[in-house]
C-alpha cells in the first residue's frame, strides 16, 4: 500500500473527505519525524512504538574489491510492533 492508497483506505474507513485525510496523514508523518529528530519515541499503545537507534561506527568491506572501509555511526528510526498488532497479524482472536 502506497500513500495515496492510504488516504483512499483511510478517507473511507473515517467518512472523512480525501483532502482531511490526505491533511491528518502529512501531519502525522511531521510530527512522529519530528519527535524522532529530536529523539523522543512515539508510543501507539497496541499498535507499536517509533524511536531512534544508535548505530556505532564500525569497518566494512567493499564486495567488489575487497577494501576496507569506515562507516560512520549514524541514527536509524525504527519501529516495534506492539502485541495488538502482533496478535492482528498472526491471526489471533480477539
Amino acid at each position: 500500500m502506497n500513500k495515496a492508497e492510504l488516504i483512499d483506505a483511510i478517507a473511507d474507513e473515517s467518512k472523512l473527505s480525501k483532502k482531511d485525510t490526505e491533511t491528518f496523514v502529512k501531519t502525522f508523518t511531521d510530527v512522529v519525524s519530528k519527535a524522532l529528530k529530536k529523539g523522543d519515541d512515539v508510543a501507539l499503545v497496541g499498535f507499536g512504538t517509533f524511536s531512534v537507534s544508535k548505530r556505532a561506527a564500525r569497518t566494512g568491506h567493499n564486495p567488489k574489491t575487497g577494501e576496507t572501509i569506515k562507516i560512520a555511526a549514524a541514527k536509524t528510526p525504527k519501529f516495534k510492533p506492539g502485541k495488538g498488532l502482533k496478535d492482528l497479524v498472526n491471526g489471533a482472536k480477539k
